[in-house]
This record gives structure tokens, C-alpha cells and sequence, in this order.
């Protein structure tokens, strides 16, 4: 599992509640734009319509190489789900404050796979507790390192 792009934003600011993963339709221009690693996610969203998901504001760049047949950066993408995993998103996603957004992705199986989080927006407060813990979990880990070093 070879990791493309990442949303650090979304762990950042989401208390992540589940986890799909799902295939992506896209053209051969999209795929090779993402091959060369040139893409971003941070500000893309999931939505259900039509008992269908699609992927919005995910931006893949031009491929260099392209032609007239080259695709548009910001075009909304189909995303391939189960029919119970589309419900089961829906029923999570319509639940107040809850979003859907993806999180990464990556190669699998030689295609390009996204991994989706439904999540629920964290305040500041969460937010300077995750900080805390973080800082405190370094810590442990560098007095442990010291430990081991002074043997």
C-alpha cells in the first residue's frame, strides 16, 4: 500500500468515527497526475446523491503531458462503494455535525483506492488536549530512550 496523498487536516480537526475504503473513477490523465504525486486533498469533501457518492474540491493537477482530452482539476469524482456501505455512510452523514471527507490515497492492487472518514468536527478544546497528549507521549518516549542509551 503505497500512500499518494494524505489530509492531515482532516485528523487534525475530526474526531475520525469510521473508516471505508473505496475505489475511484478516473481518467488515465488523473491517474498519471497522481502517479507523479501531484494532487491535494485538504479541502475535499464526500457527499451521497442519488444513492451514489462523489468526491468534491479534491484537486488533481493537470498532467504535463496531456492533451485536449486532458482532464479538469476540480471535477467531481464518483466514488465506488456497496450499496450498504453508501447507506451506512448516509446514515452516518446525516447524523447533525458529522462530515465525510478522505483521509488518503493509495495504490492498491495497482489502482488508486481512497480511504474515507466520516468524523465529527473537534472544538479548540479537543484539539489543545490532543497537543497535550502528543508532547506528553514524546516525552515518555525520549526519558525512555535516555534510559536505554546511559546502559
Amino acid at each position: 500500500m503505497d500512500e499518494i496523498l494524505t489530509n492531515s487536516k482532516a485528523r487534525r480537526d475530526y474526531h475520525i468515527l469510521e473508516t471505508f475504503e473505496a475505489g475511484l473513477v478516473l481518467k488515465g490523465t488523473e491517474v498519471k497526475a497522481l502517479r507523479a504525486g501531484k494532487g491535494q486533498i485538504s479541502d475535499a469533501f464526500a457527499r451521497i446523491e442519488d444513492d451514489q457518492a462523489w468526491l468534491y474540491n479534491a484537486h488533481i493537477d493537470e498532467y504535463a503531458f496531456g492533451n485536449l482530452q486532458n482532464h479538469q482539476p476540480k471535477a467531481p469524482r464518483k466514488l465506488l462503494l456497496h450499496k450498504s456501505e453508501i447507506r451506512k455512510l448516509f446514515g452516518l452523514a446525516s447524523v447533525k455535525g458529522n462530515a465525510i471527507f478522505p483521509l488518503s490515497f493509495y495504490w492498491k492492487n495497482r489502482k488508486v483506492k481512497v480511504l474515507i472518514g466520516v468524523g465529527k468536527g473537534k472544538v479548540q478544546f479537543d484539539k489543545r488536549e490532543d497537543i497535550k497528549k502528543r508532547d506528553t507521549e514524546r516525552e515518555m518516549k525520549r526519558a525512555t530512550m535516555h534510559r536505554f542509551k546511559g546502559k
